[in-house]
């Protein structure tokens, strides 16, 4: 695959420069308004199929070859964070107080990239679905177009995407499949107990005692109700009562993060999460209320979509630059309500370890001084395009076989063999 890496490689340095550009317009979820009209036009140029403001802002453009009945979907992000950029880059963001501190601009860049070399050179058969979501920092972009018919308007047979992961060799790409990312609930605990005079505190039911209790005896959620060999996050990242040293208040508030790699487990944090807060209130004469917010589900990655990404991954770098099983991480992905749907696979590519000597690329996401590697715009669009026409190739194993044995159909063959049987 040294040909198609090494084109796509010619072609990175426009694909970059427009990285740069979405990267100094951040836009925050459904304001994507920006980058979703630069995206559309592009898309539009190459002779795409567009369709605009899905999901609020989101876009979605398809290209068609011969007859095929395929259906594929390429999925990426295009929003950024509420976060102060210090990366001290020459591209870094123009709008105060709002980055790209994920490196959605990057996933936007590789998919259009691909977009341009599918549309100009690509051979397949089928249809090819490309779809750039906003908000998924927490805003449930993914759901937002899914309810607007996304899936009913541009039906797939399975939908892939990829996250860049600082710490990981840059341009390393790392599959797993089954559960990947976790879930994220969250809740808000409220107890309210009698105020009083910090020198009297027999007069009062202190709710700031029973706070502290609650927050330690949550800990006792993952370490005695949970299965050892499987994994939760409990965490209270905030509490809340007060305001003078000797004022007992009358209410104090907890603010949780929940999270959980398999969907039994997710259902028992709630359920002994409310049962604990309840009785610990009741055990200090405090009255508890439990604000529980749904967040994302937990991605899981299906099996047959996933070999088939594997298979795409070694064709195009070896298995010296693959991980095929990878650990899970207890982050959270909005893709998650994707593969609800449809099966497919998330994957990662590694964003730099610092062993390079750059160290941006190995600052995490989230971070104040991150920025997106931009060497893996040539990698990441590569793999979109082999993606692309090895699973939208002439059917032979009937409409259910997964890129059809294209392993055994290409291997050894030179690039104009490879694809001699597609219109």
């Amino acid at each position: 695959m040294t040909y198609l890496l090494q084109a796509l490689a010619d072609r990175a340095g426009e694909f970059v420069r427009l990285r740069r550009d979405i990267h100094r317009h951040p836009e925050l979820a459904f304001e994507e308004h920006r980058t979703a009209a630069l995206v559309a036009d592009k898309l539009e140029g190459w002779g795409y199929a567009v369709e605009r403001g899905i999901g609020s802002t989101g876009v979605v453009g398809t290209l068609v070859r011969g007859q095929g009945t395929r259906r594929l979907g390429l999925r990426a992000d295009m929003d950024a964070l509420p976060i102060s950029e210090a990366s001290g880059a020459e591209w870094a963001s123009s709008r105060a107080g709002v980055m790209h501190a994920c490196g959605h601009d990057g996933h936007t860049a590789m998919l259009l990239a691909a977009a341009r070399h599918l549309a100009e050179h690509g051979r397949f058969d089928g249809t090819l679905h490309l779809i750039f979501q906003p908000a998924e920092e927490g805003g449930g972009g993914a759901l937002r177009m899914m309810e607007d018919g996304l899936f009913d308007r541009f039906p797939c047979d399975a939908v892939f995407a990829m996250h860049n992961m600082p710490g990981v060799p840059q341009g390393r790409l790392v599959l797993r499949e089954g559960p990947s990312m976790a879930s994220s609930d969250y809740a808000t605990v409220t107890l309210t107990g009698i105020g009083g005079h910090g020198a009297m505190p027999h007069r009062a039911a202190d709710p700031v005692v029973a706070a502290a209790s609650v927050v330690m005896a949550l800990q006792s959620v993952v370490s005695r109700n949970v299965d050892p060999l499987q994994a939760a996050v409990v965490t209270v990242g905030a509490l809340h009562a007060g305001q003078a040293n000797n004022v007992i208040p009358a209410r104090a508030t907890l603010e949780l993060s929940v999270r959980a790699l398999d969907r039994e487990v997710r259902e028992l944090l709630e359920r002994r999460i409310r049962a604990l807060v309840v009785a610990q209130a009741e055990s200090f004469g405090v009255t508890a209320s439990i604000d529980w917010r749904a967040g994302y589900s937990v991605l899981v990655n299906t099996p047959e979509e996933t070999a088939f990404a594997r298979e795409v991954a070694l064709e195009l770098l070896g298995p010296e630059r693959v991980t095929l099983q990878g650990p899970p991480l207890t982050g959270s992905e909005d893709f998650a309500f994707m593969l609800e749907r449809v099966p497919g696979s998330y994957l990662l590519i590694g964003n730099g370890d610092g062993t390079d000597g750059r160290e941006a690329p190995a600052c995490m996401v989230h971070n104040p001084g991150y920025d997106f590697n931009d060497d893996n715009v040539a990698i990441g669009s590569a793999y979109w395009v082999l993606l692309a026409e090895r699973f939208l190739v002439r059917p032979r194993g009937g409409p259910g076989a997964i890129g059809n044995s294209f392993v055994q159909e290409s291997a050894g063959l030179a690039p104009g063999h490879r694809r001699r049987n597609l219109p």
